[in-house]
């Protein structure tokens, strides 16, 4: 039953890299191109990822630069940030995008600490949810006669060992996340 363990993992393995990709997004107040991941700009009809339409940079640490590959697309972009969750103010001089990003109020912070904690707690009700699966797939194996109980107990029990290490590692995450979010 070595593949339901390693599906499993896998699954685990995704679930973590999501919640890592949510974190990013996240706005803190230190400037990051990851905030702009999920920011989405008209360019001829189409929505596209504005990392597919520009060079994201941060040369300082609060302040982001945003340079277009077409020029023509200055303007949707500037759109694109102010009409975005970020509270962000752009300013377009004509050949370029400047962020800056300004300090967080403490209330903003305590609000972006619940927004990771419940990221967080959804991850880990994933992570239950793929151990729920597994052992469904490994109760109907021994069922079926495929698996003796020994080996069903064994894996059942290194299933709950990756939930375990997957869970811990979500909370050290999640742990990470809350001080870069409450540094002045």
């Amino acid at each position: 039953m070595d593949k339901v363990q390693t599906q499993t993992e896998e699954r685990m393995k995704k679930t973590l890299k999501s919640l890592l990709d949510e974190f990013n997004t996240l706005r803190t107040g230190r400037a990051s191109p990851a905030i702009f991941d999920k920011l989405r700009v008209d360019y001829y009809g189409q929505k596209t990822p504005l990392t597919q339409v520009a060079t994201v940079s941060v040369p300082e640490a609060r302040l982001i630069v945003i340079q277009p590959w077409d020029k023509s697309l200055l303007n949707e972009i500037e759109k694109a940030i102010q009409t975005s969750e970020l509270s962000l103010n752009p300013s377009n001089d004509g050949k370029i995008i400047r962020v800056s990003i300004p300090p967080l109020t403490e209330e903003r912070r305590k609000d972006l600490v619940k927004v990771s904690k419940n990221m967080a707690e959804q991850s880990r009700v994933a992570i239950r949810n793929i151990r729920r699966d597994a052992n469904e797939e490994l109760k109907k194996s021994l069922k079926n006669g495929d698996l003796s109980e020994d080996e069903e107990k064994k894996t059942t029990d290194d299933i709950q060992k990756l939930t375990d290490k997957y869970i811990a590692e979500i909370g050290r995450e999640l742990e990470t996340k809350e001080k870069e979010i409450m540094e002045v």
